[in-house]
């Protein structure tokens, strides 16, 4: 079903009304309402794994954590909001006799207003209806407006439909949340003038459009992509002869972990030449099936994709996993350093699936020279000895990520307060996380009062709440 134009101006209408209500919430109710939404999500959690198996095949076990890894990030930001450090409230006083004189200035961060979410097929409840967008979202005081993802269409409406009635339960007006579906309306979605941020998981393809549509309102606004990711590895030598058979193991595991449809699936994996690596990870790959895939583009993909890896004249075929009856069959590709440095739009494409490229490199000047046209990345994974020396290396990774890995493998994402799931293009659009503390911070905008009278202050800047808040004033930071 798609939503019609009277239906997405009716939730447009409601957002906008419930908007500056989300923004005048005080910590304890605004935090209040992310619990009750928690709370919600985790008593239906039965009946919503049940839903989410059918419609994605990703097991029981597996979405039944992924319920408890939605819910728990809800808590994270209500303690987010509590704890109040990301209003960055700031205070420079009056100081007549500065040159030229300075008037007293209280800065903030307050929300931006409604808020679209395109949620991700790949996460139903993760970065989906109520996934780590919408938390962020509503954590920075804004309603949200969320377009449902094809290949969890039941399961999204009745996410959204458990979502909306806990919120109006707990208090939170009409509109603090809706659903959309369908193409059409999603385009139509960000470039409303109602919507003022957009957050987005997806193809490069598909989230490319959705930017240019953002970016190219007559009213610009924020575009929040989480795009493709190709995640390097580099093993040294001294790492491989230490635990070669070890991180063989792991990276199978880790490339083939929900059929390798994780957006840090280590899809590139740079390994010295002559260790026997290749033959290791072809040996550990052998016996673990595949699966089937979320949706029928995605499973149709998959195969042109490694076709298209193959029509290079570098790549062969290491091994295959088990024969798959239902589904993508894992694979192992190699090539060369030199071929990645030479064809990287080829070779360096995400190929969504249970598929890894291994990357054969003989010194560090042939690593670092691959190293140089690996694209933008969400992470990087580093496995070497305390003997080595890596800085080069170091310096060429984290450049082009935004998180580096020193010991196992970058599927699983902790959500935290220090977590960094974000990176340089293609890896999203901007340089924010998506997933921890930090993301509310993308739906924030900066707002400052100059020399404003103490009842006409929000309430957090003015001085009797300033006394029990994070805060700097006049360079200095309270803690409390």
């Amino acid at each position: 079903m798609t939503t019609t134009t009277e239906q997405l101006e009716e939730f447009t209408a409601a957002a906008a009304v419930a908007a500056p209500i989300w923004r005048a919430t005080d910590a304890a109710t605004r935090a209040g309402w992310l619990r009750a939404l928690a709370d919600a999500l985790d008593a239906h959690a039965g009946e919503l794994v049940e839903i989410a198996d059918r419609e994605t095949r990703l097991g029981v076990p597996r979405l039944t954590g992924e319920v408890a890894r939605t819910t728990g990030q809800l808590r994270l930001f209500a303690a987010v909001v509590e704890e109040g450090s990301y209003r960055e409230l700031t205070v420079d006083d009056a100081d007549p006799s500065a040159t030229p004189p300075r008037p007293e200035l209280r800065r903030l961060l307050v929300g931006v207003g409604p808020v679209a979410v395109f949620s991700a097929s790949n996460f139903p409840f993760a970065f989906s209806v109520c996934g780590g967008d919408t938390a962020s979202a509503l954590a920075a005081g804004n309603p949200v407006i969320v377009k449902a993802h094809s290949g969890h269409l039941e399961l999204s409406r009745r996410t959204a439909e458990i979502a909306a009635d806990a919120l109006v339960a707990a208090g939170a007006p009409r509109g603090s949340i809706a659903l959309i579906e369908g193409r059409e309306a999603g385009n139509a979605l960000v470039q409303h003038p109602v919507i003022q941020a957009a957050g987005f998981t997806g193809s490069v393809s598909g989230g490319r459009a959705l930017f240019d549509l953002a970016t190219g309102r007559p009213d610009p606004i924020p575009f929040y992509g989480e795009l493709g990711s190709v995640n390097p590895v580099v093993i040294t030598p001294a790492a491989a002869a230490a635990r070669g058979t070890q991180l063989a193991a792991g990276l199978v595991g880790s490339f083939t972990l929900g059929v390798g449809q994780f957006c840090t699936k280590p899809g590139v994996v740079f390994v010295p030449t002559g260790t026997g690596f290749e033959a290791s990870v072809g040996g550990n790959v052998a016996p673990v099936p595949g699966g089937p895939l979320l949706t029928d583009r995605i499973t149709e993909a998959f195969p042109d994709g490694i076709q298209h890896l193959l029509e290079d004249p570098s790549v062969t075929i290491v091994g295959y996993g088990a024969e798959t009856v239902d589904g993508a069959r894992p694979v192992v590709l190699q090539t060369d350093a030199g071929a990645v440095a030479e064809r990287a739009s080829t070779l360096l494409e995400e190929v969504f699936g249970p598929v890894t490229l291994l990357v054969r490199y003989d010194s560090d000047a042939e690593l670092h020279a691959a190293l140089e046209v690996v694209p933008g990345s969400l992470t990087a994974t580093l496995h070497s000895e305390e003997s080595d020396d890596v800085q080069d290396t170091l310096a060429l990774l984290q450049n082009r990520v935004g998180r580096v890995l020193f010991a196992g493998w970058p599927t699983g994402v902790a959500v935290t307060w220090s977590q960094q799931h974000g990176g340089p293009w293609p890896a999203t659009t901007s340089l924010h996380t998506s997933v921890g503390a930090s993301a509310i911070r993308r739906f924030l905008r900066p707002l400052a009062f100059q020399d404003a009278p103490q009842r006409l202050l929000p309430t957090e800047l003015r001085d009797e709440s300033l006394a029990a808040l994070p805060h700097r004033r006049n360079g200095v930071l309270h803690a409390r």
